[in-house]
Formats: structure tokens, C-alpha cells, sequence
């Protein structure tokens, strides 16, 4: 049987999305044709070589309102002119020219929503750009039939707002046994107890700063590792500097996601501290979480409610107090400092890992795509 093409559509430069790319090898390894359609920044770097087709548009505006007229319009031509059996549009920056293009060609449509997209904090203080994905939302979301998102908080809220069905398929690593410290590359400085925040979301409101201004307070034992990019890094590095935090604190920039395990994987403790001050934070499950757990290294957090689940669920790690730098010093040190604390966490992350992974969350994903497949064999 010909295998059915599936259009992926993503605003991201795919060098570093790992959601994308466990997708799209899932479809791929299980008979899908999949072509994925990303952007190419002035920076970004050489895709490593894949199974599945890529492309990358290149676009005069990188950011902005002129940055999502520019790629949606393009989008839109695109995918109404490339071969297709099924169209991804992941998230709502992606949505309406995948949704038009899907009525004009009678194309199913699947809708990976992982973010609570009009609630991030970048359109709190822009209510009229917030007004219009809210607009485009409201009047396409009712509409479609094959939507999932990344957890339980996410499902519960859009099904309240919209009365649609929405499916669960969490953005995991891939179940692997944890290689040891000797088989990785990566040099790290030799006694030190090693921090770790890693994302390509290394933005405002997520507590680095805070973190930042928190490595003052501990000793020089410490050091701690900014793994990624993001919108904040800048105000980060001035605040080193001002600090003088220049040999407590490292910034790697953008690291291709093979690489990122190795990173992790020399952390004692790794970090996700999301502010609660907006919807998309409030009901986020940050991959960096589970990108933690499956590198086996134990977890400080801030309490949000799908986040604190899974901490407490498995005994993985602890909560901040506060974002009070000091509190977050304190919270560091006693991790540290409690006999057996951290080898507790540590000897329960393995369960965490062989539980919620991808081998696990992919059958949803296939089983969705499947529902679609059924679908179109029935119209021929």
C-alpha cells in the first residue's frame, strides 16, 4: 500500500525541537511519509541528517507580528501546492493556513497543541495580539476532530472552553538505559556540583534569573550551567557580570539534542521553575522535566500543579519555597547537605523513566494517526 504523506507544518528552527523530531520518527517508522516544514534563522545551524524530509523557509522578519504574516502566508502556498494526505499544524502559530488549506483540499487536519498558545506571558501586556490568536482559536478549535496536547491540565481546559475531545501524548524522551559518566565526551570541571537549566525556552518569567542571582549565596563548589537559548540570556550574562559570577556560571548557547543528553547527564540537579503568571506556564509539564528524569538526575521545581504531580508521585526531587534568591540558595544547599537525600531521588528516577516515556506515549500518537488512515481508506 502507498504510504500516505503527512505535511508537518512548526514555527521552530527544527535543529533543536526535539517534540518535532520524536514525532515525526514515530510516523516515519511506522510506514508514514513525513515532511516537516520549519524556519531557518540568520544563526541556525546545519540540520544532522534524518529520516524524514525537511525544509526550512528562510524569511526576512525572524520575530514579530511581520514574522507570523511572512511564514503564515508562505505556509499557506505551500501546503496548497505540495502533495499531502494528512496535515500537522503543531500549535496555533501554525493553525489557520493549515486549516484553510485543509477545507480547500479536503485534507484531515491533526492539531498538536501542546502550548496554551493566547495564554503565554509574551501577549499579557498585548491584549490586542492576544485578541486575534484568541479570534483565530475560538472560530477554528470547535472544528476539528484529531487534537491532542502534552498533559491532563492542558486537555481538561481547552475540552471545558471548546467541547471537543482532546487526546494526551506527552512530550517524553525515549526509554534508554542511562549511559555511564565514562562514556561521555563532554569535560566538566573535575569536584564541582554540577546545575543544570537547559531548554530552548530560556525566557522571562521562568525563574532563571532568580536562579542566577541565587549562585551568589553558595559556595564556589558550585556551578551552573545555562544549556539552550532564549529571550532572557541576555539580561542573564549582564547580571553575571554585574554579580561577578563569571566562574560560577556557564552559558553553552544552542546545542544540537544528542548533545543536550550528554550535558544533562553530568547534573546532580536540574531545574524547571516556571512563574505562575500566566495560563500557559499554570498548566505547562516542561520537557526539560522529563528530559531530567530519564538522564537520571534529580529535580528543584517550582510548584505548578502538573509539575508538582509528577515530583511527588515518584519522590524525584524538591520545590522551591519562592523565587527569593535565597530560598533558592537554601533549597540547593539542603538538597545537597541532607545525608541520603539525593541518592534517594536518584534510586527512584529509573522507576519514573521505565513508566512515563515515549515507547509508551507513541502508541497514542499512532493511534490517532491510525484513526485518520481508517478515515481515508474509507473516502477511496
Amino acid at each position: 500500500m502507498k504510504k500516505k504523506r503527512i505535511l508537518v507544518s512548526v514555527t521552530t528552527d527544527l535543529f533543536t525541537d526535539q517534540r518535532v523530531h520524536k514525532v515525526c520518527n514515530s510516523l516515519h517508522n511506522h510506514g508514514y511519509d513525513v515532511f516537516v516544514v520549519g524556519r531557518k534563522l540568520k544563526n541556525s545551524l546545519a540540520l544532522t541528517p534524518r529520516a524524514y524530509k525537511t525544509k526550512r523557509f528562510v524569511l526576512w522578519f525572524e520575530k514579530g507580528p511581520l514574522f507570523y504574516a511572512a511564514y503564515n502566508i508562505r505556509l499557506f502556498f505551500f501546503l496548497l501546492f505540495c502533495k499531502a494526505d494528512i496535515l500537522l499544524a503543531n500549535d496555533l502559530d501554525t493553525l489557520l493556513p493549515n486549516y484553510l488549506v485543509s477545507k480547500l483540499r479536503g485534507i484531515p487536519l491533526a492539531y498538536d497543541n501542546h502550548e496554551y498558545f493566547t495564554g503565554m506571558p509574551e501577549l499579557l501586556k498585548r491584549p490586542r495580539v492576544q485578541k486575534i490568536w484568541k479570534t483565530i482559536e475560538k472560530n477554528i478549535f470547535p472544528k476539528l476532530t484529531y487534537i491532542y496536547t502534552d498533559n491532563h491540565a492542558k486537555q481538561k481546559l481547552f475540552e471545558e472552553e471548546y467541547h471537543v475531545p482532546v487526546k494526551v501524548v506527552k512530550n517524553v524522551p525515549v526509554y534508554n538505559p542511562i549511559v555511564s559518566k565514562e562514556d561521555l565526551t563532554i569535560q566538566f570541571p573535575a569536584g564541582k556540583k554540577i546545575l543544570m537549566y537547559q531548554g530552548i525556552g530560556i525566557n522571562i518569567h521562568r525563574g532563571t534569573e532568580e536562579l542566577t542571582e541565587a549562585m551568589q549565596y553558595l559556595d564556589d563548589s558550585y556551578i551552573l550551567y545555562f544549556v539552550g537559548s532564549g529571550d532572557v540570556l541576555d539580561v542573564l550574562k549582564e547580571k553575571v557580570k554585574e554579580l561577578r559570577l563569571e566562574d560560577k556560571i556557564v552559558f553553552t548557547g544552542k546545542v544540537p539534542f544528542q548533545e543536550l543528553q550528554q550535558y544533562t547527564r553530568h547534573a546532580h540537579l536540574g531545574f524547571t521553575l516556571d512563574k505562575p503568571i500566566s495560563d500557559n506556564y499554570i498548566y505547562s509539564l516542561p520537557n526539560k522535566l522529563f528530559d531530567y528524569v530519564h538522564a537520571g538526575v534529580p529535580v528543584i521545581a517550582a510548584r505548578l500543579q502538573e509539575v508538582e504531580k509528577m515530583i511527588l508521585k515518584y519522590n524525584i526531587g524538591t520545590f522551591v519555597p519562592s523565587h527569593d534568591p535565597k530560598d533558592i540558595a537554601n533549597t540547593i544547599r539542603n538538597a545537597f547537605d541532607t545525608p541520603g537525600k539525593l541518592e534517594e531521588w536518584k534510586a527512584n528516577l529509573p522507576i519514573a523513566a521505565r513508566e512515563v516515556n515515549w515507547q509508551n506515549e507513541e502508541k497514542v500518537l499512532l493511534s490517532i494517526y491510525s484513526d485518520i488512515s481508517v478515515y481515508l481508506d474509507a473516502k477511496r
